[in-house]
């Protein structure tokens, strides 16, 4: 009996008791590849993805289409690189070539360089887009703004788009942030009106963003989600079952996107140090003038209002970056409520608040040049959020946390559009 229990116990330890498949999500490139690509099957695809389009055992989907396309199922005609590139070896902000993929041999054209958006003659030959790409679930991350600009260029071209869902590493739970994106903000990093934080996965983001009419001048595309399986609102990424591949080099881990709602909007004011650099991005807000982080520290972990969180000194010196080897003192930020009771993306504030009080002249806001807070504004969707902080004598009010928070009309749209 001893024998037995200690033989199923290994068999359970290595995942070979049966269950493992069951207890994972199943992304829709998966799905897809289950139903043998049946609404591929005849046409000539145009894919648009990167390393984080790949299965469960990281196989990616660039060489599992160009695989089903040698057996004649379909033609891989086009592949499209949004930021980092088709194969991810651009870094953050630099432009994405166009050329050749030399593993496949397809076309590449560059989603984020010259344009965009696919031209027409990007599209030209193409008879269906496939979009699977892994976003973090945070609106100024740029994939959004990519597959709303591919879905604009399908519709204004007639192609159908078939988007393969993948999970939202913050989980489908949590929602933040006003979602209006105030005139004059609209960009890149803020394209189109959803809650900073939308609790979406990117298959439901693009049926809200198709049936609510959000893609320039109202089109809708011939529009074809692949759902995931096993996929549930509350699970986190660890709870998937999926390994994790770098969204972009700074975003390493599933954890680094739950910190990059927390401390990206703080880094674009140049003013304050948030890990990038380091080896913990976005997990730290730090600055060379910090003389006390110890006492800043233990502020932060004495607010209420950041229950969900804990904070510790840190001292250390960036490896690279425009801050390289300049010496940082703040604090290390530790996420221990994954529930929606504490806000991330106000975060910045509360910091920015207790730091005010203990250097009120070097208040973060104050010291940062026009271009960082214009871009600080873009990231935000408005600048009403750090008008009324300053308004306040820079601290955190009431008003701040109702402006900030979604409408209930968007709540109920966006209940229309999900998938699980």
């Amino acid at each position: 009996m001893k024998n037995k229990t200690l033989w199923l116990s290994i068999l359970l330890m290595f995942g070979l008791g049966g269950n493992a498949e069951a207890q994972r999500a199943k992304p829709g490139i998966e799905v897809l590849r289950d139903s043998s690509f049946e609404i591929l099957r005849g046409k000539r695809v145009g894919l648009i993805s990167n390393p984080t389009g790949v299965d469960s055992r990281l196989v990616s989907t660039v060489d599992i289409l160009d695989s089903a396309a040698r057996t004649g199922t379909f033609r891989l005609v086009a592949l499209y690189g949004p930021e980092h590139g088709v194969r991810g070896n651009v870094a953050a902000g630099q432009h994405v070539a166009s050329g050749r993929d030399a593993r496949t041999g397809v076309p590449v054209f560059s989603l984020y360089g010259a344009t965009c958006k696919p031209t027409p003659q990007m599209l030209t030959g193409v008879d269906v887009l496939v979009f699977d790409l892994q976003d973090i679930g945070t609106r100024s991350y740029t994939y959004i703004s990519t597959l709303g600009r591919v879905m604009e260029a399908a519709a204004e071209n007639r192609i159908p788009v078939v988007v393969l869902d993948r999970p939202n590493p913050l989980g489908g739970v949590r929602i933040e942030g006003c979602e209006r994106i105030e005139p004059g903000f609209s960009s890149f990093v803020s394209a189109y009106p959803v809650p900073y934080v939308h609790g979406m996965t990117i298959g439901e983001l693009a049926r809200m963003l198709n049936g609510e009419r959000l893609l320039r001048n109202g089109v809708q595309c011939a529009l074809t989600v692949v759902p995931m399986q096993g996929w549930r609102r509350e699970m986190q990424w660890k709870a998937c079952g999926l390994p994790w591949v770098p969204t972009s080099p700074h975003i390493p881990t599933p954890e680094s996107a739950c910190y990059y709602p927390a401390t990206g909007t703080a880094g674009e004011l140049g003013t304050l140090h948030i890990g990038v650099g380091y080896t913990l991005p976005f997990q730290t807000v730090a600055a060379p003038w910090i003389t006390d982080a110890e006492r800043l520290a233990t502020r932060l972990n004495a607010l209420p209002e950041l229950r969900g969180f804990r904070f510790r000194p840190i001292h250390y010196r960036p490896f690279y970056g425009t801050d390289k080897e300049a010496e940082q003192h703040g604090v290390q930020i530790y996420l221990t409520d994954s529930l929606p009771g504490s806000s991330l993306t106000l975060l910045p504030f509360y910091v920015m608040q207790e730091l005010a009080a203990m250097y009120p002249t070097r208040k973060p806001l104050a010291t940062a040049t026009p271009a960082r807070l214009s871009m600080f504004d873009k990231v935000l969707g408005s600048d009403r959020l750090r008008r009324l902080f300053a308004a306040a004598g820079y601290r955190v009010t009431p008003e701040m946390k109702s402006y900030w928070r979604p409408s209930e009309t968007f709540l109920a749209r966006r209940k229309a559009y999900l998938l699980y």
